[in-house]
């Protein structure tokens, strides 16, 4: 897939928000959904025409990371410029830092293009066709997630406008356990049956891990 000349002017940019996760707990993976909805969604409604190609990244490790959300989004230097301050401005980001649940937000900074291709955050040990492609269905993949989330949000929604960073908490907890519930008992054949049939159900090659005893 070739680039136009426009897209030579945009690149990847990425915003991350490290989250509190005390030794011996459990992440707060509810914390990505409330970030996801509340921050990303309504600037992805707004630059809708600006961005290229977006996805959100979630991992959460024992290691200097720890539990990390991640937006990442591709469009010009001055989108992005404007996303990051939105960002940085944000009301309930601001609680969630006094409140201490997130302890850090990291921002890219604009002023240089340091990933100008739109393969440049696939897995550089997948094959060149799959770098190229791949961010078109993970961008999907992620509207889909936002968009059962606000679908969840809304009849789960408490009726208040504006709610305390406990309260938002406890709201997106439930979310994503309705969320988690759908992943159990119907993402096998809404989603990974029916990327399969888009393959012509090929087989696939699947890395196994188990156990054994020598």
């Amino acid at each position: 897939m070739k680039q136009s000349k426009n897209e030579t002017l945009q690149g990847w940019w990425i915003i991350r928000f490290r989250m509190k996760w005390p030794e011996d707990t459990e992440a707060l993976w509810h914390i990505d959904l409330l970030l996801a909805h509340k921050l990303f969604a309504p600037l992805l409604h707004h630059y809708r025409t600006d961005i290229a190609s977006w996805r959100f990244h979630r991992r959460a490790a024992r290691d200097q990371e720890g539990h990390q959300f991640s937006f990442l989004f591709y469009t010009s230097q001055d989108t992005a410029q404007k996303i990051n301050g939105s960002v940085m401005t944000d009301k309930i980001l601001k609680k969630m830092k006094r409140a201490g649940i997130i302890t850090q937000d990291i921002y890219d900074n604009t002023e240089k293009i340091l990933r100008p291709n739109i393969s440049d955050t696939s897995d550089p040990y997948w094959s060149p066709l799959i770098r190229e492609s791949w961010p078109f269905f993970i961008t999907g993949v992620c509207q889909m997630w936002l968009s059962m989330i606000d679908e969840i949000s809304k009849s789960d929604s408490p009726g208040k406008k504006s709610l305390s960073p406990p309260q938002l908490i406890k709201h997106y907890r439930g979310v994503n356990d309705k969320l988690t519930e759908f992943w159990k008992n119907e993402g096998g054949h809404a989603l990974l049956h029916h990327l399969n049939a888009i393959f012509g159900y090929m087989p696939v090659m699947v890395q196994e891990v188990r156990w054994a005893r020598y």
